[in-house]
């Protein structure tokens, strides 16, 4: 039987657990990549990879590449593992759809968990508990709202990716009126809508992701985990993730997507609230992420489930799951625990516990060795890069 080819969007960690969970059922896998620091093109699964244009930036030429590789390597079913390659298959989807399946939503339901002000706007709407926030459209919104707030508080990205893209981090905590401001202009300047918002109390073991296949309505399959070290500590990506039964959020998590009209795979995230014991929405991502290769170790293939339901017509189900795995990326983890030694205070026995329990690497792997040399540089390159800086001066 010959299999059609999965095109994975974007070659970071995402994407690479994307590649293995297919890769692994015998697709054929197609990657496009873009950034220096990709990894996920170097898999043996991978058939064929492809440099290809930024999408947020030349996403003409990004989608005209991916048309040249649909008559190059066969029509398929695209993976966009990245925000942006999501945002520029959505806003091109009419004519992908000619050479494509894309199981991606349409635009209007796209842009309610992208632009994360529509996320908010839909939880006050229908009752899902959610940090207060508000989107200021000029400075004396700002001034207004510092009068207001018991700092530290938030400054968050409106659209997480173009946020990274300049700050290279996912958010803001300000510790006062000057640092909120600062942070508010450096945005603007920038031509980045930001939110502000409270700071949920709670450390990161308070942080958990309901995953889930949704389906005119419904949920088919869920999966929930909960976060145990992000880095940077409270604010930052999932470093160690652990899969665990957290029913709290089942309810609440199929409420959002089913508000939004989502169908398809998304990572919903909570954070509990410890003033009241509340899992209050943090965000939701429509698309699929870090969170892949826990549910593969765990029993779940959220990818090659929608590659059969979409392309097979085969309708997943629920399954049990294996519960207390353990997902880490390494360098992120060691780096960041030398860091933030003395704020985390983490004993030694709870650093190294999903080092010897059951669990999965981001990026390492022993039957797919190759993409693991190059995570590993990506942290010297930088280090050689700041230091260079540092001494000599220059970009």
């Amino acid at each position: 039987m010959n299999l059609k080819p999965a095109y994975v969007l974007s070659g970071q960690q995402p994407a690479l657990g994307v590649v293995r969970a297919l890769g692994v059922m015998g697709v054929p896998i197609v990657v496009l990549h873009y950034k220096d620091e990709d990894v996920a093109y170097l898999s043996k699964y991978v058939t064929h990879s492809v440099a290809s244009p930024h999408p947020e930036t030349h996403e003409k030429e990004f989608i005209e590449l991916l048309l040249k590789s649909a008559a190059q390597f066969g029509d398929g079913i695209l993976y966009p593992a990245s925000d942006e390659t999501l945002v520029a298959v959505v806003k091109n989807k009419e004519i992908l759809e000619k050479h494509f399946n894309v199981p991606s939503p349409d635009w209007d339901v796209v842009q309610k968990f992208i632009e994360k002000k529509y996320t908010y706007a839909i939880a006050d709407e229908n009752g899902i508990p959610a940090p207060k926030t508000i989107t200021p459209s000029c400075l004396e919104d700002v001034l207004r709202y510092a009068e207001q707030v018991d700092f530290p508080c938030l400054v968050k990205p409106s659209q997480s990716h173009l946020f990274f893209d300049h700050f290279k981090r996912k958010m803001f905590a300000v510790e006062n009126k000057d640092e909120l401001i600062s942070i508010y202009n450096q945005s603007v300047d920038a031509g980045l809508e930001v939110m502000l918002q409270e700071i949920i109390p709670g450390d990161d073991l308070n942080v958990v992701n309901y995953n889930a296949y949704f389906w005119e309505g419904k949920p088919l399959v869920e999966f929930t985990a909960q976060h145990i070290r992000n880095a940077p500590p409270w604010w930052g990506s999932p470093r160690v993730v652990l899969s665990k039964d957290i029913p709290e959020v089942i309810e609440p998590g199929r409420k959002i997507l089913h508000a939004m009209g989502f169908n398809g795979y998304a990572c919903t995230e909570f954070k509990k609230d410890e003033r009241n014991g509340i899992y209050k929405l943090i965000e939701v991502n429509g698309r699929h992420n870090l969170s892949t290769s826990l549910a593969v170790e765990c029993g779940i293939n959220f990818p090659y489930l929608q590659y059969r339901h979409i392309l097979e017509n085969e309708r997943p189900s629920q399954s049990s799951y294996k519960e207390g795995v353990y997902w880490l990326e390494i360098i992120s983890d060691i780096t960041n625990s030398i860091k933030f030694f003395r704020q985390e205070k983490y004993t030694l026995s709870q650093y190294l516990r999903p080092y010897v329990k059951p669990n999965v690497f981001a990026t390492f792997a022993l039957s797919d060795l190759r993409p693991y040399p190059k995570r590993m540089f990506i942290p010297i390159k930088k280090g050689f890069h700041a230091l260079s800086k540092k001494l000599f001066g220059g970009k």
